[in-house]
């Protein structure tokens, strides 16, 4: 099931990157804008944040297989619509179903990790599926290329032949994807020590219940402060390299593929740590505050990154802050399966990516502003390099400590 949630995330992040890959060439070519581009994030964004919210209640109510079923195959005729366009404009419109649908990708997947992890695991389940974010974006600058330049099949056919990936993990999960209690081939040990939690099942609950638990506000301002730091280094790290040291489409790849393999240790490496430090007795809060900070470190460096000497220089101190961010992430995602019933984790999850994405569209106005008129990287990168500390910061001041919310409020304010 891990393997499943992690390759949905793969693929999700190759149909989202290819424009990333494309822009330095298509901008060139089509006569691309820093601002256009960046209205391109920000529609792409918007929509993601709204589609958020809503695939989390559906998730809630549909359940992982089915709702991530149809975000799969919704995102698949988006992603390949945009061989339809030229213009940034355009793009706008392809961007559309593609962020609606991508949109259902982690509040499904924090709901089949829910179904099938218990708590003592689940971070670095995240953790693991989460990598695959990286690993899309490892793969998209080596794959792209090769589509395009190497086998001169053209930028079009890079859309075609990524969409085509989504549809066969898509098969893949409606053949194999079922929850624990009724998959044919779970051994009853393995069924046991899954559903080892009490379970609780699924309930409407209010926006309002939800927004007035200190808990869902912790996780909804720490996702608008990191989320946009993500998204810049998604949609800009290409241009980046471009502009900085004069890479091309082909030479692309090695700097991205070092980044992002800093970026999978990161992840996997924040949610191992927070787990071993609950499995050695530390409390939850302590553990995931911990992983949180150490993580929040490695993004500080990035402020020097425009500075650097050369290329790999600059690449490493990228690649420490993908990797802190990620580590962050994992940790700060497990937050509401930690401290509410697993019938609300969908719709926290939600509130969480609308904020996100709230922030991303800022950043990503701000970003093509500085290069359309600093024309330098240096405030993003400064942006970049405080941001982790101080979402920790306003995470340990909403929940100093982290408590469960208490289900018969919430049961009761929900049938109220």
């Amino acid at each position: 099931m891990c393997a499943l949630l992690f390759f949905a995330v793969v693929l999700s992040y190759i149909d989202r990157l290819v424009i990333s890959v494309l822009k330095p060439d298509l901008s060139a070519r089509y006569g691309w804008t820093e601002t256009g581009y960046a209205d391109l994030a920000l529609y792409f964004q918007l929509v993601y944040g709204l589609a958020y919210v809503v695939s989390g209640r559906i998730v809630d109510r549909v359940g992982a297989r089915v709702g991530y079923a149809a975000a799969v195959a919704l995102w698949t005729v988006g992603h390949v619509l945009h061989i339809a366009f030229t213009t940034t404009s355009g793009m706008i419109w392809a961007r559309l179903p593609l962020a609606a649908g991508e949109a259902a990708t982690f509040p499904a997947a924090l709901a089949a990790t829910a179904e099938w992890f218990p708590k003592r695991e689940r971070a670095l389940a995240i953790g693991i599926f989460n990598a695959g974010s990286n690993v899309g974006a490892i793969v998209t600058p080596l794959l792209v290329p090769f589509i395009v330049v190497t086998l001169g099949l053209g930028w079009r056919a890079a859309f075609v032949v990524t969409g085509a990936l989504s549809i066969v993990w898509l098969l893949a999960w409606w053949r194999f994807y079922r929850r624990p209690a009724d998959h044919p081939t779970l051994s009853r040990e393995e069924r046991d020590w899954i559903q080892s939690e009490p379970e609780v099942p699924p309930r409407p609950v209010r926006w309002s219940t939800i927004l007035r638990t200190r808990q869902s506000w912790a996780y909804i301002m720490g996702r608008f402060l990191i989320d946009p730091i993500w998204w810049t280094f998604l949609f800009w790290l290409p241009d980046f390299f471009s502009r900085q040291f004069n890479l091309s489409l082909r030479e692309f790849g090695p700097p991205l593929v070092a980044v992002y393999l800093l970026a999978d240790l990161g992840s996997v490496g924040g949610g191992w740590l927070s787990s071993r430090l609950i499995g050695r007795g530390a409390t939850v809060n302590r553990a995931r505050k911990t992983a949180m900070f150490a993580c929040a470190l490695c993004a500080v460096p990035i402020a020097f990154a425009t500075a650097a000497p050369s290329m790999w220089v600059a690449v490493g101190l990228i690649g420490l802050a993908c990797a802190g961010h990620q580590g962050f992430s994992a940790n700060l995602y497990a937050l509401p399966g930690d401290v509410f019933p697993r019938w609300m984790v969908g719709s926290v999850v939600g509130l969480g990516g609308l904020a996100g994405a709230m922030g991303g569209m800022l950043m990503a106005k701000y970003a093509g502003m500085i290069l359309e008129t600093v024309g330098s990287f240096q405030p993003i990168f400064l942006v970049a390099a405080g941001a982790y500390l101080v979402a920790l910061l306003v995470v340990h001041l909403i929940v100093p400590r982290y408590a469960p919310v208490d289900e018969r409020t919430l049961a009761a304010e929900a049938h109220a």
